[in-house]
């Protein structure tokens, strides 16, 4: 097992307010977010992280418009989340769609998330953290010293920037491993149909509907 490098010089880029001008992703793209907390009425996005999988993770700080910034106004990345036909690979995607279409205004789509593809997958542990998937199927430890630190300050600790980017840097490794436990366990089809749910499964959660569930018989 190895130790997850220090991204090289380089391979992290920070951008403030929106991605530049020119960047572009094709085929998939892996995100993350950096928030506030975790409710998404009352939590504001803080950082959106990138990486189209070639080792270099775009970093978006969105800075509020109290904080000299543009808030919200980030037409370059909202583009490549809402493309059709760039696929966001994300872990937990469930959090991340429905903070990124409530901040944004966009629908995010399509999208693969890999910890969807651990529970369907790999039923002989309830171990589908990040972390615990890059460690068992990629051999690479994971640093999470940093994840509740203050993503809202306007000057990011370079630790900080380390961790946010670590994050994306590997889910296209960790994806393609997951595509093919999915093909291998016949389960690739209803992965599939989970991923294209998200959505509107985010919109349900916004709305409140993470409880009472929809989808229970209880009530």
């Amino acid at each position: 097992m190895s130790t997850a490098p220090a991204p090289c010089e380089g391979a992290i880029s920070l951008h403030r307010n929106d991605l530049p001008d020119g960047l572009a992703f094709t085929g998939s793209v892996a995100v993350d977010t950096e928030t506030m907390g975790l409710n998404p009425h009352r939590d504001r996005l803080c950082l959106v992280q990138l990486s189209a999988g070639d080792g270099t993770a775009h970093l978006v700080q969105i800075i509020p418009h109290s904080m000299g910034g543009t808030g919200y106004d980030c037409p370059n990345l909202k583009r490549v989340l809402a493309d059709p036909d760039v696929t966001k690979i994300m872990h937990f995607a469930r959090f991340d769609v429905a903070i990124l279409q409530h901040a944004l205004g966009i629908t995010v789509s399509p999208v693969v998330c890999t910890k969807i593809a651990a529970r369907l997958v790999r039923t002989f542990t309830d171990r589908h953290g990040l972390a615990a998937l890059c460690r068992d199927m990629l051999g690479v430890e994971l640093s999470k010293h940093q994840q509740t630190s203050d993503w809202g300050a306007l000057a990011l600790k370079p630790e900080q920037l380390t961790y946010a980017a670590s994050d994306v840097l590997y889910l296209h490794a960790l994806w393609a491993k997951m595509d093919d436990l999915l093909a291998r366990e016949g389960r690739r089809e209803l992965a599939q149909a989970c991923f294209d749910f998200l959505p509107a499964r985010a919109r349900l959660d916004l709305l409140g509907y993470e409880d009472p569930d929809i989808f229970s018989h209880r009530g």
